[in-house]
């Protein structure tokens, strides 16, 4: 039994009303960053365009609101132009797909969602190099040998997809790709790389990017959560203990790392002179990884990475919540998307409202994740 705090029961109500407050103007639109208060909508094709839908969903799980749903399911139906089009689509496959047809098939068990969640699964898995055992990320000659930390967290489509179809191969590709990681991602202290490049024909290994960090040694706050989270579920579906490992040792570098206020900075290596700007995102990210740890170990470690992620959630919702203002739509401020290219910095982002309101909603009780 879930024993909610008066903080959470607060925090999920204020999601929930907030959500139905600004779903009247953005509707069946895809949000990415808000600016000057109004959430700048993209076409389909951008890599967010699930994470609107996903929390949609969240809030219509507990509420029934059919508005949510049907703005929802007119989202999943918008995407369905890129499962024919493979130029508009690359790794992230997977949250756009798991957080859409995913979710409704989870809740719903509707099949048109399933045959479109496998049909993505399918082109996910069409993006494995077999010399290099990797998920190429971007499009483009170029870019054939890149591979990002993002893309733990497509990972479960793949894992899904041989649960549902009782076919191996896509998990196959999952284990290739998250091991990859492990041996080419992960540094010694538990931080990670943003981009490894590897020759697209050998395999071999070319070098690191800094990519979304501040520099390729860096560690970006985000990628930390992306691996936090991803590790956390490979092992969840594959019950292989060095993926739980590999979790472990990234959740301590992010908590060993994190201010006084829980919420970490962009990227937890900068440069002296560098400003110290947050990434709210990368917080509520990492708690709902936090939060899947716990329930994967016992006694004392549990209760630490519990603890740690609903401080992380405590701080979201006390600290950077915009829960009453009727000038700004983002449910958490001062999130950041990009700063080396000065990209979206501290303003709240949908992938950021998205996580923070999945990490109150597993507080709540609601243990099923759409991953």
């Amino acid at each position: 039994m879930t024993v909610k705090t008066e903080w959470v029961q607060e925090a999920w109500d204020q999601t929930k009303a907030k959500v139905k407050r600004i779903h009247h103007r953005i509707g069946d639109g895809f949000p990415h960053a808000s600016i000057n208060g109004e959430y700048q909508l993209e076409p389909a094709s951008w890599w967010t365009s699930g994470f609107w839908p996903g929390l949609m969903w969240l809030v219509y799980r507990d509420t029934q609101d059919n508005e949510l749903k049907e703005s929802a399911e007119s989202c999943e139906s918008q995407l369905d132009i890129l499962l024919t089009d493979s130029n508009k689509i690359d790794h992230d496959i997977g949250f756009m797909w798991t957080l859409t047809s995913g979710a409704r098939y989870k809740i719903l068990g509707a099949e048109d969602s399933k045959r479109r969640a496998l049909l993505a699964a399918n082109l996910l898995a069409a993006r494995f190099n077999a010399q290099g055992n990797f998920i190429r990320a971007w499009n483009g000659e170029e870019l054939a040998g890149w591979a990002i930390i993002d893309c733990m967290m497509n990972l479960p489509l793949l894992y899904w997809a041989s649960s549902i179809t009782g076919d191996p191969r896509y998990k196959h590709i999952a284990i290739k790709h998250a091991d990859t990681v492990l041996k080419h991602f992960y540094r010694t202290d538990g931080s990670v790389a943003h981009i490894v490049v590897f020759d697209p024909d050998t395999g071999e290994k070319l070098g690191v990017k800094g990519g979304q960090g501040f520099a390729p040694e860096s560690a970006w706050s985000r990628g930390t959560a992306w691996a936090i989270y991803g590790m956390s579920l490979s092992y969840q579906y594959t019950g292989d203990p060095k993926y739980l490992n590999a979790a472990k040792q990234t959740a301590h570098f992010f908590m060993a790392n994190l201010p006084e206020d829980h919420v970490p900075y962009w990227d937890f290596r900068s440069s002296e002179g560098i400003p110290a700007i947050r990434d709210s995102s990368a917080g509520a990210c990492a708690a709902c990884g936090l939060l899947l740890l716990a329930e994967q170990v016992d006694g004392l470690e549990a209760r630490i990475y519990r603890e740690r992620g609903k401080q992380i959630l405590h701080s979201l919702y006390t600290n950077y919540g915009a829960w009453d203002s009727d000038t700004e739509e983002g449910l958490i401020l001062h999130g950041t998307s990009h700063f080396p290219e000065k990209h979206n910095v501290n303003v709240p982002l949908i992938y950021g409202d998205y996580y923070f309101a999945e990490g109150i909603s597993l507080l709540m009780g609601h243990q099923e994740r759409f991953w």
